[in-house]
């Protein structure tokens, strides 16, 4: 029953500091196009409270206009790989900020995640895509972002509460930014090429901080952990009885980042 191949779930997540500006007192001209780069060196791949593999290298370039956001994340396993799975994985993501009122938006999204290397006949999916829509609001300096993902591919639903805030560190001309998260999925076609479908649920959290140092004007350096951990996380197959997903666990992640926009 392929129990260990369900590090599969789908893509990636990191650690992204978050800073809050006060509102300008006069209107702000539009923002030009910029490009961000980010090559960032994580210490554990942890994605929604299930190890995907050991240390590893994941990229990022950005294009944003506007409300527009469109990018490519990337990830290239240096340790504990799986075979046949995300050695690379190539995730481009798009994303639309609708403004509501003063404080609160709307953001529709989308990733399609795409492993090149993956073998169909161990159970895994070369690509998925997972439409999403948040809801963004800051009160006080705390962002709150409940969202839903879905899953065409794996027929899986996922629901999310994020929270974010940042602490002034004006000693040293920085901040440290909080997040936090939790969230809970059910698929129901977790994996490739099984007859019955292979059903998947389960829960995860994660709490992190990150301190970042900006070199200059287009580009800064970040450092931070996290803690996530998955948990209630099942398989189960046809009639046969669920079985505890061991991939998913609880571990610490330390990331290393360097980000240059123009």
């Amino acid at each position: 029953m392929k129990n260990h191949l369900i590090l599969l779930l789908l893509g990636a997540s990191t650690l992204v500091p978050v800073s809050f500006a006060q509102t300008p007192a006069t209107p702000a001209a539009a923002p030009a196009a910029t490009w961000t780069v980010t090559p960032t060196f994580v210490s554990q791949y942890m994605f929604r409270g299930t190890r995907l593999g050991g240390a590893s290298f994941q990229p990022t370039v950005e294009y944003a206009t506007g409300p527009l956001t469109l990018g490519l994340w990337s990830n290239a396993p240096l340790s504990a790989k799986v075979p046949g799975q995300s050695d690379p994985e190539l995730d481009p993501y798009a994303a639309y900020t609708i403004d509501l009122a003063k404080d609160l938006t709307l953001q529709p999204g989308a990733i399609l995640y795409t492993y090149p290397s993956a073998e169909k006949n161990n159970g895994f999916y070369k690509t998925t895509f997972e439409p999403s829509l948040a809801l963004n609001y800051t009160m006080g300096g705390v962002k709150l972002t409940p969202k839903v993902y879905r899953d065409v591919v794996l027929e899986q639903t996922l629901w999310e509460l994020n929270v974010a805030f940042a602490v002034p560190m004006k000693e040293i001309g920085s901040e440290l930014d909080f997040v936090g998260s939790y969230g809970t999925f059910k698929a129901t076609s977790a994996l490739e090429n099984t007859n019955p479908h292979m059903k998947n649920w389960g829960d995860y959290w994660l709490a992190g901080v990150s301190l970042p140092f900006q070199i200059n004007k287009e580009s800064k350096v970040t450092i931070g952990w996290s803690y996530t951990e998955g948990g209630q996380n099942f398989l189960k197959q046809g009639s046969a009885p669920k079985v505890e997903n061991g991939a998913a666990a609880g571990r610490g992640v330390f990331s290393l980042s360097y980000a240059i926009t123009f």
